[in-house]
């Protein structure tokens, strides 16, 4: 499932090409990806709209038009939002075509059918189950040391699950848990309200780091990731524990240990990560 990092830089790839441009139709080929809505109400909640600005909330993409409405995307685990010249064949399992102004579209492509586009209004943001309850975002300013530092107090479940938990933080996944686990030594199994102040300031300092070098490396491809053009990220290039199980540690030559922990695979090295 695309994290933090990935979502962004689809926000980012996709923003400098759209913004601006207006919405003159769109091609349903899967009813049901589109959520909350049927497709006859299309041509009021969206066509003509103009594409204002991308914004992310977590994992979410939010695409703000015109009108005060807004087109939410999550990606789940397999979709893709690409910009397509109308020649450029389509991928299988293309769901839905935005036409655009510039004679571009904006194709939602999902494999596996889980990902979501709602259209609403602004006040109808808060409605969108799983996106009004997102925690902090972990590279803003109201993430502090001491406000991560506080939210583990009284915390009485493992931190791996904890940090997926998408009320508590917003954006993280697996991958991105596993690396700041690691590079702040301490075990996906320590209860959180067990960890020590020394441990919370790694932790929060690695959770930050490994999302500003996957942003940075424009994401991890590991399986159908792609930003807004079509092209792989290469944070894979650089991933410490995370889908290495059974490789020699980086650090210690340790061999890298996966478990299964609260229904989620974590990946860390016993010697550096010890419980």
């Amino acid at each position: 499932m695309p994290e933090l990092p990935e979502v962004e830089t689809i926000r980012r790839s996709l923003e400098e090409k759209v913004k601006g441009k207006t919405f003159t139709g769109v091609e349903i080929f899967l009813d049901k990806m589109l959520k909350g809505l049927e497709p006859g109400d299309l041509d009021e909640k969206f066509k003509g709209k103009k594409i204002t600005g991308i914004d992310r909330r977590g994992k979410y993409l939010l695409i703000n038009l015109t009108g005060g409405v807004v087109m939410v995307i999550h990606l789940r685990m397999t979709g893709q939002l690409l910009y397509c010249a109308p020649d450029q064949e389509k991928a299988k399992h293309t769901h839905l075509v935005f036409h655009l102004n510039d004679m571009y579209q904006l194709r939602f492509i999902d494999q596996r059918q889980f990902g979501k586009v709602h259209i609403v209004s602004l006040k109808e943001l808060g409605s969108i189950s799983g996106l009004k309850n997102l925690g902090v975002e972990p590279l803003s300013d109201i993430f502090t040391r001491e406000h991560f530092k506080k939210g583990l107090r009284n915390r009485r479940i493992k931190i791996k699950p904890l940090l997926l938990d998408q009320t508590f933080i917003a954006g993280i996944g697996n991958i991105y848990a596993d690396e700041a686990l690691f590079r702040a030594r301490v075990n996906p199994e320590q209860v959180a309200a067990n960890i020590n102040a020394r441990e919370a300031v790694r932790l929060y300092t690695a959770i930050r780091e490994v999302l500003l070098e996957g942003v940075e490396n424009r994401g991890t491809s590991i399986k159908d990731y792609v930003d807004g053009d079509g092209t792989r990220g290469s944070n894979q290039n650089y991933l410490r524990v995370y889908g290495r199980e059974g490789e020699p540690c980086l650090k210690c030559k340790t061999a890298i240990q996966r478990k299964v922990i609260s229904g989620r695979s974590a990946h860390f090295c016993p010697k550096c990560q010890k419980l």
